[in-house]
């Protein structure tokens, strides 16, 4: 589906031009920084600076200090705890991180990982029970739990004391537990809401620690895994994500963990966020998929030598089978999307009984990009149907599932991604339901993708310089990513050709009014160079990049999209 360009809104032009002047950097940097909510020098200075201790104080959040008694009980008094996190990866690293912190003291918790078929998400009355026949006192439950009303019940009738790490959306009604972190409760004046839960689990340690008057460079080790939640959960970086997600890929640059090693073996580089999110964040994701998230837990907390390899050898299996169910199921969701499509309907919902749980959620993210529609998933699992939901931009999709809550079992979720389970016999009428309330809602230009630019710019504004300081701008992400810009009145400056074994990549050299030259890249756009050899104008969508060649390194641009009208 072709994409239309929309550029970001600058309102702020006097605050540009004051903050250029301020910070002394080209008009383009200024421009940028604005776009991302840095209007000051002090702004500029903690942006370009991350600093740990511009994290807040731990204990804003509510019920942290009555969390941290429950931690120094278990610590102090060697009382028995287990630590229970969901199956995807945020889950998984919550538990590797609490479990090694709670090493340094000496203390091996009990680690509970649910089956995604077993179990289903969320907390578990198994892992309750478990926790009762181990004669666990303290629960610490992570990345889900908020929920959990039954659940808890039943732990709080076993004595048992629980703690929730949890950063999806609660409702109304709360679980009694003994504390619940969770910065999006009404109550809860934490400064920064967008945490993913094992952002939550390190503000848990960052106060224990800050406790024992120890400083934050004690616990730095553990921000690696914190990243990579951050990368996978796709959650804003921005404000603390920043800072969290800036340390945790130092760390793993510096001094990477073994375990994490053996997923970046490829890479001769420095990783950023896109490595956390396409190359980490999937293997680990891919264990619980198919086989059980334990394996990929096991092997994030595993320092023997003798054991990462296998393990590590394991998850790669386990994802390479996790991409070949992914693209059957992908083939045969579109499939049945195309016979049950209807031209006035704004979702996509499908189901089937024999597709893997595991991938449902892979595949409604794909289904949602093919058709650009709020799109549901459904499969089998036991006697009722379990659903994986994925929302266009700017579209609250957890919001409209909730609104058809009277036909579903349990949901849960976030703006842009939800879980749902349901009775057979509610399937269609909750597949009409959705689709009227997303109808009803959704804006005509929220069904069509876009391309959103920061700037409109002239090649002789894309200097060196602006690429050193937009370098400093990482890591990329949701609400920072990384620049991309707009080049009018571009035509072929000669160089222009096709390259690649099929000849479908484009290289271009171009020139624009300015007079300035510079080389492109777009990957699978050889079908344009006719049109650029004929000297059209056309626009170009790129970020600015450094190309390093044969010993050389010169400006480029990696481009996004390229238009003729």
């Amino acid at each position: 589906m072709e994409k239309s360009w929309k550029l970001k809104t600058l309102t702020n032009l006097e605050t540009s031009q004051n903050l250029q002047k301020e910070i002394k950097v080209p008009k383009v940097i200024s421009d940028l920084l604005i776009l991302r909510g840095v209007s000051s020098f002090s702004d500029a200075k903690n942006f370009f600076r991350p600093d740990l201790n511009q994290l807040h104080d731990p204990f804003l959040m509510k019920d942290m200090s009555k969390a941290v008694k429950i931690i120094f009980e278990v610590i102090e008094d060697n009382k028995k705890a287990m630590i229970y996190g969901d199956y995807d990866v945020d889950g998984i690293t919550s538990v590797a991180v609490l479990h090694l912190f709670f090493k340094k003291f000496g203390l091996d918790p009990l680690r509970y990982i649910p089956d995604r078929y077993k179990e289903g998400y969320g907390l578990s009355f198994d892992a309750i029970k478990k926790a009762n026949e181990e004669s666990i006192e303290v629960l610490i439950v992570t990345d889900c739990g908020i929920k959990a009303i039954e659940k808890i019940e039943l732990a709080n009738s076993f004595g048992i004391k629980v703690i929730i790490c949890d950063h999806h959306k609660p409702s109304v009604n709360l679980p009694k537990a003994s504390a619940i972190l969770n910065p999006k409760q009404k109550d809860c004046i934490y400064p920064f809401k967008e945490l993913c839960g094992c952002g939550i689990v390190f503000k848990l340690i960052q106060a224990v620690n800050q406790k024992q008057g120890k400083t934050i460079n004690e616990i730095q080790e553990f921000l690696d895994f914190v990243a990579i939640a951050i990368a996978s959960d796709i959650v804003p970086i921005e404000n603390e994500n920043r800072i969290l997600t800036y340390f945790g890929i130092q760390t793993i640059n510096r001094t990477p963990r073994k375990s994490i090693k053996t997923f970046l073996k490829n890479i001769n580089r420095n990783i950023n966020v896109s490595d956390l999110a396409f190359k980490i964040g999937p293997r680990i994701n891919a264990a619980g998929r198919i086989k059980h998230g334990k394996y990929a837990l096991e092997l994030l907390i595993c320092d023997n030598d003798n054991d990462i390899e296998p393990r590590a050898r394991s998850i790669e299996l386990l994802n390479s089978e996790r991409r070949l169910i992914d693209e059957k199921t992908t083939k045969e969701a579109i499939e049945q999307a195309e016979t049950l499509s209807y031209p006035d309907e704004k979702t996509t919902v499908v189901y089937r009984p024999d597709w893997n749980k595991g991938v449902i959620g892979i595949v409604a993210s794909r289904l949602m990009e093919y058709y650009y529609r709020p799109t549901i998933v459904f499969t089998k699992s036991k006697n009722i149907y379990s659903g994986s939901a994925r929302s266009v931009k700017d579209f609250n999709i957890y919001e409209s599932i909730s609104n058809c809550s009277n036909h579903l079992i349990q949901f849960g979720g976030h703006k842009y991604a939800a879980g749902l389970t349901l009775l057979p016999e509610k399937y269609n009428d909750f597949k009409k339901a959705f689709n009227k309330v997303v109808s009803d809602k959704i804006l005509s230009d929220q069904l069509v993708p876009s391309f959103e630019y920061d700037l409109d710019v002239s090649l002789s504004q894309l200097t060196l310089s602006v690429y050193r300081i937009i370098n400093q701008m990482r890591p990329f992400g949701p609400n920072n990513q990384q620049p991309l810009f707009c080049i009018k009145n571009c035509v072929d400056n000669g160089g222009s050709r096709t390259v690649g074994n099929d000849n479908n990549h484009l290289k271009i050299r171009i020139t624009d009014k300015s007079g300035s030259i510079m080389d492109g890249i777009g990957f699978e756009m050889g079908k344009y160079i006719s049109k650029i050899k004929m000297k059209n104008e056309f626009s170009v969508l790129g970020h600015l990049e450094l190309n390093n060649f044969n010993g050389n390194s010169n400006l480029q641009l990696l481009i996004k999209a390229i238009s003729f009208q």
